[in-house]
């Protein structure tokens, strides 16, 4: 077995964030379980990653007294074959997912989740120079629009766009949620 699924940061927590907006939620959970049910019929690893920080208050959506962290809303369900709590953006720093998925001779990661620019991105990067293969299921990650610091807009498209960029052909083959998919049988004949 080589490859894995990480599903990073897919909790509540976001929706209890003043960026939060449900624009483009319904395509990225459809791409999102396209990729959990198609991983668990391939019989690929699921790893499931939670990012928690302080303050350790219910008024804190990333704090576990809060209560949002949890699986999103409409993700499909799953058991994971693992699963980590993070403090930093990377899913790899001070986890032991690293060692896990070492232990469990993965050598291809699909990653997904939310945040887009975020999470996910640094998870990617941090990988790759690890000296994992990345596919970046571009459709199956989220993210909402930012403010740039010269106070002009940037849309959740744009931030998309610019990781895609960014990331292909340097730390991932940057794909949609099929092509990953359609990926797997040729990995793990590998």
């Amino acid at each position: 077995m080589t490859a894995c699924l990480l599903v990073i940061d897919a909790q509540e927590s976001f929706r209890h964030r003043p960026f939060f907006r449900p624009d483009d939620v319904p395509a990225w959970l459809a791409a999102q379980n396209a990729l959990i049910e198609g991983c668990r019929k391939a019989g690929v690893p699921i790893v499931r990653i939670y990012h928690v920080d302080g303050p350790h208050d219910p008024a804190n959506p990333f704090a576990e007294e809060s209560g949002h962290v949890r699986p999103f809303d409409g993700l499909a369900a799953f058991d994971a074959d693992a699963t980590f709590i993070k403090h930093r953006h990377s899913a790899l720093v001070g986890t032991g997912l690293d060692v896990w998925l070492t232990q469990h001779g993965i050598s291809r990661l699909i990653v997904s989740g939310i945040r887009t620019e975020q999470c996910c991105e640094t998870t990617t990067r941090h990988a790759s120079d690890l000296g994992w293969q990345v596919d970046y299921a571009l459709d199956a990650t989220l993210t909402f629009d930012m403010v740039q610091p010269d106070g002009q807009p940037l849309t959740a498209a744009q931030i998309k766009a610019r990781t895609a960029t960014v990331l292909q052909g340097r730390f991932a083959q940057v794909c949609s949620a099929a092509q990953a998919l359609a990926r797997l049988p040729a990995l793990e004949a590998a």
